[in-house]
């Protein structure tokens, strides 16, 4: 690919627009939840999110090492990814953020149901089921606000690709 108008090596110019982020934030339910660990090295896990309130919301056991890790240094990143969605291939998000730890009732009274219904629509006996088994004496909220976000549509790629082959041949 020869050809100075196409740059395979600069991905920036294929983002994903605003409202395609909105309807895979909506759409999707799992995200990498990524920190740093007391040595400084990055870790990443896959955790169930609710997208409201323009944050991230997870909730996990107290006595998980992200926990205190998120105390001694509250900056994280979020990626997401349409793999699974019907938000269509290839489009991702990725965004840095500061996490805020909360345990109050207040929050855990919308949020343990909104995540129950993210993770399964159709079931609303599982809904509450599920909601009542998140409310244990140990779990806590993490709300990550992005801060910063870096987003990805390959479809747009795909078709620059596809439009770059139909008007100079595979060469």
């Amino acid at each position: 690919m020869a050809d100075e108008a196409f740059d395979y090596e600069d991905v920036t110019v294929y983002t994903l627009e605003s409202e395609d982020e909105e309807r895979l934030l909506k759409l999707q339910n799992e995200c990498t939840f990524i920190w740093a660990n007391k040595e400084g090295w990055p870790v990443g896990v896959i955790m169930s999110y609710v997208w409201a309130k323009g944050c991230f919301w997870v909730t996990l056991s107290s006595q998980r090492a992200r926990v205190p890790a998120m105390r001694r240094d509250n900056r994280c990143a979020v990626c997401i990814t349409s793999k699974g969605t019907r938000a269509g291939s290839n489009q991702t998000v990725t965004y840095k953020g500061t996490c805020e730890i909360l345990d109050d009732d207040e929050t855990k009274a919308w949020f343990y149901p909104a995540l129950a219904e993210a993770l399964n629509p159709a079931d609303e006996q599982w809904q509450k089921n599920f909601a009542g088994f998140l409310d244990s004496p140990r779990r806590v909220i993490f709300k990550i606000t992005p801060t910063q976000r870096i987003g990805y549509d390959g479809r747009k790629m795909g078709e620059a690709t596809a439009q770059w082959v139909a008007d100079h041949g595979n060469q």
